[in-house]
């Protein structure tokens, strides 16, 4: 399965969350280390709710880019 991640600058490098996996986040010191460990964090994150009993969502979310003038 493909789940949108939103990766944000923070003061100390950079965070991330799936809105799709509430309570699923993750960091790394870099755009691309915070990609690598939030799809770690994601791997574990469906465990869990497997282990749990719990049904894994269904990504749903998508992104997109809109021009303004600024």
């Amino acid at each position: 399965m493909k789940y949108l991640i939103i990766i944000e600058k923070s003061e100390t490098g950079y965070s991330a969350y799936s809105p799709d996996l509430p309570g699923c986040i993750s960091t790394g010191s870099t755009p691309e280390e915070t990609e690598a460990n939030m799809k770690e964090a994601i791997s574990f994150h469906i465990d869990g709710l497997k282990e749990e009993g719990l049904s894994v969502p269904e990504p749903t979310s998508f992104s997109a880019y809109v021009e303004v003038a600024a």
